[in-house]
């Protein structure tokens, strides 16, 4: 009996120190994880300190935090009408920053740079063209230069403009630069009003001004048809470089094309309303999201109005418009349709505007190309630069002569003093000094 007793003792003593133990490794653990979670909130806590600091340093320095934070927030774009046009919807937002810090690390970067360019430093020249989202101006700096251009196109935005608007404009022409039938951007200012964008000099204006100014002149000119072939084939070769940036223009029109030599030197320009699918969150942010908005309906393809769907085959659409619009010196497109109901339901049941008078057969064909319901079928803007290129040799390869007895003779005498020019340079040579 003893015997039995001393065993359980035993046994319980055991059992009591397992227990004992299990509450101390419990216990440790418990103080280890709260250890590490008052280490991680310190952190936290001093960058947050760290931010507000910053915060208060930026203010102190300029003042005006409040009026400085919009660049950051998201906002939608305000519509912005233009001549014969109205402002189409906004695609998908870009995406925001997922942290605060990220978020004012940028507003701190903002605040230090300050306005590049202001309306002060401008001496505006003369006005090219106006819209409800800004005004075009051929314009120079006040003292100095802007990167070497004494003169420049400057577009000024008009109040109500979000600059998170114009920042997006901004980014995608930094993005097509280097081309030379794209105005190209050579400043800007998104953080104070009004914002300015400050463009290379073009001495024309826009190519539908030009057209209507020059008719009499253009329609006189035995060249015109190859002229305006050499047009359509810059302006091509600019929107070959958008698809390959994957930057949709979204407002192709005569109005938005600028002219600074006719027709070698064709730049297209306003950037506005066009969208970089690579920045976007979906690959169908071709589609907008917002179909009630109003849109440039006259330039815009049945797909939208139908599908409510706007891509590359868009902009496709919108060229030929302004293969239409060229051959008829800047003609506003369906001419005879007053109201935007009659306009949509013109496109919507396939009806084209028609045939200019006088359209070289090539250059109509492509335009109705353009313009095929299905828009898969429509050609790709390589395909239409190669048509053009065609075009244009085919034009240089053949000559309009009245009489071919004239060419001969002028041939024989171009002949003739060629070789009188080499006999008085062998003469020259061979003189004494």
């Amino acid at each position: 009996m003893s015997a039995s007793s001393t065993s359980g003792n035993a046994c319980s003593g055991r059992a009591l120190d397992s227990l004992v133990y299990s509450l101390i490794g419990t216990l440790s653990f418990i103080v280890l994880v709260f250890t590490l979670l008052g280490i991680v909130f310190l952190r936290k806590y001093r960058s947050l300190v760290q931010t507000i600091r910053e915060l208060q340093g930026s203010k102190l320095l300029l003042g005006a935090i409040p009026r400085l934070e919009a660049p950051i927030m998201p906002v939608r774009p305000v519509p912005a009408a233009r001549e014969e046009e109205e402002e189409l919807p906004p695609l998908i937002s870009l995406q925001q920053s997922s942290t605060v810090r990220s978020s004012s690390r940028r507003l701190w970067k903002g605040l230090q740079q300050g306005p590049r360019v202001t309306k002060s430093d401008l001496n505006l020249l003369q006005l090219i063209k106006a819209g409800k989202e800004g005004v075009f101006y051929q314009a120079r700096m006040t003292r100095g230069t802007c990167k070497g251009h004494s003169m420049f196109t400057c577009k000024i935005s008009k109040e109500g403009v979000r600059p998170k608007h114009v920042d997006t404009e901004v980014s995608i022409m930094r993005k097509l630069v280097h081309h030379k039938n794209i105005l190209q951007l050579l400043d800007w200012n998104t953080i104070e009003e009004p914002y300015i964008l400050i463009m290379e000099h073009v001495s024309c204006g826009t190519l539908r001004t030009f057209l209507q100014t020059n008719r009499a002149h253009l329609s006189a000119d035995p060249e015109l048809h190859s002229l305006l072939t050499i047009a359509s084939y810059h302006i091509a070769l600019a929107m070959q470089h958008l698809r390959s940036k994957m930057i949709v223009h979204c407002d192709l029109a005569l109005r938005n094309i600028m002219v600074n030599k006719f027709p070698w030197e064709v730049k297209v320009a306003e950037f506005g309303l066009a969208r970089d699918l690579t920045r976007m969150t979906s690959r169908r942010s071709s589609r907008w999201r917002n179909p009630r908005q109003r849109v440039p309906l006259r330039w815009y393809p049945p797909e939208y109005f139908k599908n409510n769907y706007y891509c590359f085959k868009g902009d496709v659409w919108a060229f030929g418009i302004v293969l239409w619009e060229m051959q008829t010196f800047g003609t506003l497109p369906y001419p005879n349709l007053e109201t935007s109901e009659e306009v949509v339901y013109h496109i919507c049941i396939g009806q084209k505007n028609t045939n200019p008078e006088g359209c070289r057969p090539e250059i109509l064909h492509i335009m109705r190309d353009c313009w095929l319901e299905l828009y898969t079928l429509r050609p790709s803007f390589t395909d239409i630069v190669r048509m053009l290129e065609n075009i244009i040799e085919n034009d240089a390869d053949y000559v309009d002569v009245e009489s071919p007895q004239l060419l001969v003779k002028d041939e024989a005498e171009y002949q003739e003093a060629k070789c009188l020019q080499a006999a008085s340079i062998i003469v020259e040579d061979t003189s004494p000094i």
